[in-house]
């Protein structure tokens, strides 16, 4: 066409690269992101008939992580995972107390979760008939056949990611057959030693892959500790790692709310991360994606500005390489919205270097440049 003839070969060029690797919309992966969330929604309410008023931990509302939850993804759309992190409270009688793990050296903050019995007597005699494990005698508790935590769900007094995993995935096959998606998908469980990972196949539908995940909040700060694993880092049954993925769907969910319609962050950063063949991590670009969003006013992400942003990301990525730092998100962050809960630590803390590698070894800084230079 004669528009066609008159556009900038450059502008063809880059429409074919991103219709190539952002194979479909924002809107679609919002679409079965909301699937996913009724799902867990579901499930969650069933539990809760399941394990009222026993001894198992106590499963809370399922917050989406991930980037398939934040709205892009780096995967073609039959490999996109849907994460779902299922923050767990400790049942009657019972508390979770955080215990930092010095007994090995780790790259990752890891944490476990000491049990401990909390004496129930008083709501014994305000009407609850649950047995206090402290103080009732063994017999009694024996002949009231009632779970214990520690005995269950426990190696020794911490709470144990594989058994909570476990059972966590009998329950899904159970109760399957009681919630509503059942009559529209067949489902899967497969293989996984931290985590509950499902396969919902609709009929002549791509299958919808969800991995749920167990999280201890710290505090009141929007900061868990993890079931999840790591590429590099597989930690002991006792031993949850911190993550700050929560942290980083609330800082989302707050851009979305607050972003121009048809923005093109979610759009740079889908583009950004299909590209192929890089040594930088997805969270890398992710991590210099957000930092951009804090110093470049909202009304600059529109449509019409894409190129400038997709600029302005190469161009942020440049100045780390060059200088060998990359500043962590949530540490030391005099621009973090006020929304995000942090403990005072992370806000006293000064900031953590992602790009700490490329300081302390200078081949790794060279195949870096080079690295970018081809990207």
């Amino acid at each position: 066409s004669k528009e066609s003839e008159e556009e900038d070969p450059s502008e063809r060029d880059l429409a074919r690269i991103y219709e190539r690797r952002i194979q479909w919309s924002v809107q679609k992966l919002a679409h079965r992101r909301r699937v996913v969330e009724e799902l867990l929604h579901n499930l969650l309410r069933v539990s809760n008939e399941f394990f009222l008023n026993n001894f198992f931990p106590v499963l809370q509302p399922a917050i989406g992580v991930g980037s398939a939850c934040e709205g892009w993804s780096p995967q073609e759309e039959k490999d996109v995972v849907y994460c779902m992190l299922i923050p767990l409270k400790p049942p009657s009688g019972y508390a979770f107390h955080l215990e930092l793990d010095t007994a090995r050296e780790m790259p990752q903050k890891g944490m476990r979760v000491h049990v401990e019995l909390v004496c129930t007597c008083t709501g014994e005699q305000l009407g609850n008939t649950t047995l206090c494990f402290l103080h009732h005698c063994k017999q009694e508790l024996r002949a009231n056949h009632e779970p214990n935590l520690l005995q269950t769900l426990c190696t020794g007094p911490y709470l144990d990611v594989q058994k909570i995993a476990l059972w966590f995935r009998k329950f899904v096959t159970s109760a399957w057959a009681m919630v509503p998606q059942s009559r529209e998908y067949r489902m899967k469980v497969l293989p996984s030693s931290r985590s509950c990972k499902l396969k919902l196949k609709k009929t002549s539908r791509k299958p919808l892959l969800v991995e749920i995940i167990f999280g201890i909040q710290q505090g009141n700060s929007d900061i868990f500790l993890s079931s999840q694993t790591t590429e590099t880092l597989i930690p002991p049954n006792t031993t949850w790692l911190e993550t700050y993925a929560v942290a980083e769907a609330m800082f989302f969910q707050r851009i979305a709310r607050q972003a121009p319609r048809h923005s093109c962050y979610l759009k740079c950063l889908q583009l950004c991360a299909r590209i192929s063949g890089t040594g930088f991590s997805h969270y890398t670009l992710k991590t210099v994606v957000m930092h951009l969003l804090t110093l470049i006013p909202l009304p600059g992400w529109r449509r019409r500005d894409f190129l400038l942003r997709l600029d302005d990301v190469m161009r942020y990525l440049s100045c780390c390489v060059e200088e060998k730092r990359l500043n962590h998100f949530f540490f030391g962050n005099e621009d973090m919205p006020k929304e995000i809960n942090l403990p005072p630590a992370f806000q006293m803390a000064q900031p953590l270097n992602l790009f700490q590698n490329l300081a302390q070894d200078p081949e790794a800084h060279a195949v870096a440049l080079q690295e970018f230079s081809e990207l």
